[in-house]
């Protein structure tokens, strides 16, 4: 009901009669756009319309797969079925009798015209004809086709009842030349095989000849290795009418020409190492170690410097587990001999081979240590880092030039308790002694840093290595003499070469045993091929396994020896039954 006007109201204004809102509301009323239809169905948007399109098409795709892989999976399970049967004995015709022919793959074998064949070539257009523009299908699977076709003929008859599509027209060509392919380099495989079944000797000319064409290096090195294979089976593969001289001059003359050695050193190395080891020696020797530093521990840690020059742009590995301050270099963006870690100490540019003579010695702090042959500086400053700075190190060289290296080198990687000296070490101990330990890392014939040094090959003869074996021993015993026996944490001389030559490393040993009181000792070393006990007839010390060998192609290092003695007593030697006095000069009196 509407709201009437109070009693106190009624006289002002007349009351004309009920509320506005008492008034009964008729029934609302809608458009006809508005009005609900019986029987006409809402129409859908646009997008609406899409997303139905999409979701058919969906589920149209979804269903086709299913169904081409039901399809696929029963036509493998059948063709395993028919080789199964195959293999017992069963033919096919039985089989198509048995199962009946079917076409239900007929509809994913036909290719889609919109895709190129990937297998097209315009080599192939004619023959391929109008449908040589036709794709695969993607669920065409190239392996199930027979692989077994023996000609080309039956091809042709599985043609006219089957007619093949491009792409298998295609594949069976390349199976084809594949084939004839492969009988070709069978037969001229068989071919080069009887030309070369024997070993052919050439003419006397032909051997004297100092060098080899390009043209006929590859048959040299075929050569090679087939006097290598004759003599390593001799009695069975040899020809009657040569003998074992014959083949090893022959084997020494063909290898002096591949490899550009004289006569001698390559008879020498002949000598060292078995025939399947001298190509690889031989072919490592063409090939550049890799470039190795040294971390200097007195200034900075081994990842510390990794991670400097990583930063500069150098590729840098550690080098091997057997070494905590080695690293090796791949690559480079910046001089390695010029960085700023370098001209402030940081590291030594060093060959891996040279931490090992350093690593043997084990030198200690607070000892006295005199390195006979310093230049450069690389193993002096790397005892004087493991000496922590303390003690003496004495470091030596007969070269006045090559002294001031190990000078500058001192004094850049922060060594101070070094004296460097500039005495011949055939004389030393008349100067200086006492020494715990000593280093001779004796000047040699360079024959295991052949790859840094080519001119090794031609420059080395049986005069080199007589001078070189003369003042090796004569280092050797005069670092002998300079050190003291009685000391309390040494007493021991490492030896070590550049060299692989016996002459120069276990005949110089063999020659320190024989006329100083010393004996080998244990190396540390963790790896490396034992030194020769016994080598053509001639007999060495039993306890020569304890030296060290490293080869380049082994190791991956440069050549190296290393040996490790004790010594015994301060007496002089005795030799004759006889005490000699003045070791030195005896034995500087007749070397001279």
């Amino acid at each position: 009901m509407g709201r009437r006007k109070q009693s106190d109201e009624i006289g002002k204004h007349p009351v004309r009669g009920p509320g506005r809102k008492a008034k009964k509301q008729g029934e609302p009323t809608f458009s006809k756009d508005l009005l609900p239809k019986d029987n006409a169905d809402k129409k859908s948007s646009s997008r609406a319309k899409k997303r139905a399109r999409k979701r058919l098409q969906k589920e149209k795709i979804l269903e086709e797969k299913s169904q081409q892989q039901k399809e696929k999976k029963q036509k493998q399970k059948e063709k395993k079925l028919v080789e199964t049967r195959h293999s017992d004995g069963e033919s096919i015709q039985d089989e198509e009798d048995m199962n009946g022919y079917t076409d239900e793959n007929q509809q994913w074998l036909q290719p889609k015209k919109n895709l190129k064949n990937l297998f097209g070539d315009d080599d192939n257009q004619d023959e391929q004809g109008p449908n040589n523009n036709e794709g695969y299908n993607d669920e065409f699977d190239p392996e199930d086709m027979d692989d077994d076709n023996d000609s080309v003929s039956d091809d042709d008859d599985d043609d006219k009842e089957h007619p093949k599509l491009a792409i298998e027209k295609q594949s069976t060509k390349i199976r084809e030349k594949q084939r004839k392919t492969k009988e070709l380099s069978e037969q001229e495989l068989l071919t080069n095989i009887e030309q070369h079944e024997k070993v052919q000797f050439p003419s006397g000319q032909e051997v004297t000849k100092d060098s080899v064409p390009p043209a006929d290096l590859q048959l040299l090195m075929h050569r090679i290795r087939e006097v290598i294979n004759v003599l390593n089976d001799f009695s069975k593969k040899r020809e009657q009418t040569r003998t074992r001289k014959d083949y090893l001059d022959l084997l020494r003359q063909d290898l002096c020409s591949y490899y550009s050695y004289n006569d001698f050193l390559m008879s020498k190395l002949i000598e060292l190492f078995p025939l399947a080891e001298i190509i690889d020696f031989l072919e490592a020797n063409e090939v550049q170690r890799p470039v190795t530093i040294r971390t200097n521990t007195l200034k900075t840690r081994r990842r510390d410097l990794m991670q400097s020059l990583i930063n500069r742009g150098v590729n840098v590995d550690p080098l091997d587990k057997w070494t905590k301050i080695g690293l090796v270099i791949y690559s480079s963006q910046v001089p390695i001999g010029a960085t700023p870690e370098y001209l402030s100490g940081h590291y030594m540019i060093q060959g891996a081979s040279s931490f090992l003579p350093v690593m043997a010695l084990a030198p200690q702090a607070s000892e006295r240590i005199l390195d006979m042959c310093a230049a450069p500086g690389g193993k002096t400053t790397y005892i004087g880092s493991l000496m922590h700075n303390s003690g003496i190190l004495v470091a030596n060289d007969a070269n006045k030039d090559r002294a001031r290296a190990v000078i500058a080198n001192v004094h850049r990687l922060g060594l101070t308790n070094t004296i460097v000296t500039n005495l011949d070490g055939r004389h030393f101990s008349e100067h200086m002694g006492g020494f715990d330990r000593c280093l001779v890392d004796a000047p040699c014939s360079g024959t295991g840093v052949i790859s840094k040094d080519q001119a090794v090959k031609t420059s080395k003869d049986a005069k080199d290595i007589q001078r070189c074996f003369t003042s090796q021993r004569q280092l050797l015993l005069n670092a002998i003499d300079a050190v003291n026996a009685n000391s309390t944490t040494g007493g021991y001389i490492v030896y070590s070469t550049c060299s692989i030559l016996i002459e120069e490393n276990e005949a110089v040993i063999q020659y320190a045993l024989n006329n100083r009181p010393v004996k080998i000792v244990e190396t540390g070393l963790e790896f490396g091929v034992e030194g020769f006990s016994s080598f053509k007839g001639t007999k060495y010390h039993p306890l020569m396994k304890h030296c060290r060998r490293y080869y380049p192609h082994l190791h991956n290092l440069d050549g190296f020896f290393v040996a490790k003695l004790k010594k015994l007593s301060n007496k002089a030697a005795t030799k004759n039954g006889g005490i000699v006095s003045d070791v030195t000069q005896v034995e500087n009196s007749k070397l001279d």
